[in-house]
């Protein structure tokens, strides 16, 4: 490998970094602003997830301290209502206004980059397969019938947790909805806004009792295969994996 293939991270470090010499401004244009929400119109099906049931007994300081990375599990199910929490916990609705909706996790810019893909393997009342969460209607749309835990597993470095884990949520960016405001430093700001999602999977796991263990050591294109996406306008940049702890 040539020098600059070998220190590409150091440079995008330096090449992104904003100074007061040289501060990146452009027009927004708002005619162009990338759509909120993505949304499959010709899912398989579509399953409604139950309203999310908070347990006030719930010590959050608990939580904080309690939070470890899981990576072995039994073979009990999941169940809709774990599902619910968990995906209501990493990006759902909070604050709804007519022309914007915040979300539970933070945003560079309000912007929301980050999709999210459920692989179910072990959930009570789910098809085993590759759903995508419908972030306004608090739904999952199938949009792959089957059992995928051998290609999720092995587009993550065959790590056995993605193969043993109830569900395998496939974190994934939508690039523009970024890169509309911020250009190149937008990559910066995606890595981060998944980080704050991934930190609040973590924490709802923990909350519901469950094992946990996200997975950065992945083989995007593998991933991108399996949800049929092209890697470049979306792609693949981390992997959940949950299950019943042992």
């Amino acid at each position: 490998m040539n020098g600059s293939s070998e220190n590409y991270g150091d440079n995008f470090q330096q090449k992104s970094k904003y100074t007061r010499e040289n501060l990146p401004q452009h027009y927004l244009d708002w005619s162009k602003k990338p759509k909120t929400y993505k949304i499959y119109d010709n899912a398989i099906s579509k399953t409604k997830l139950p309203s999310p049931e908070f347990d006030d007994t719930i010590k959050f300081w608990d939580i904080l301290v309690k939070r470890h990375s899981t990576r072995n599990f039994s073979k009990n199910s999941l169940t809709l209502m774990d599902i619910s929490l968990l995906l209501f916990g990493m990006e759902g609705l909070t604050r709804l206004f007519t022309q914007f909706s915040y979300r539970i996790t933070p945003s560079a810019g309000g912007l929301y980059p980050i999709e999210i893909y459920p692989v179910v393997n072990n959930v009570e009342g789910l098809q085993k397969g590759v759903y995508h969460f419908n972030i306004p209607e608090h739904s999952l749309e199938l949009i792959k019938v089957g059992d995928f835990r051998t290609e999720v597993a092995n587009g993550c470095l065959g790590q056995k947790m993605a193969f043993n884990s109830a569900v395998n949520f496939i974190f994934t960016a939508i690039i523009e909805r970024s890169k509309w405001k911020y250009l190149q430093r937008c990559y910066r700001y995606i890595y981060l806004d998944c980080g704050h999602i991934g930190q609040n999977f973590y924490l709802v796991a923990e909350a519901l009792g469950l094992g946990a263990c996200a997975i950065g050591a992945i083989f995007d294109d593998e991933l991108n295969t399996i949800l049929d996406i092209d890697g470049k306008s979306e792609t693949a940049i981390y992997v959940g994996v949950v299950g019943k702890k042992v």
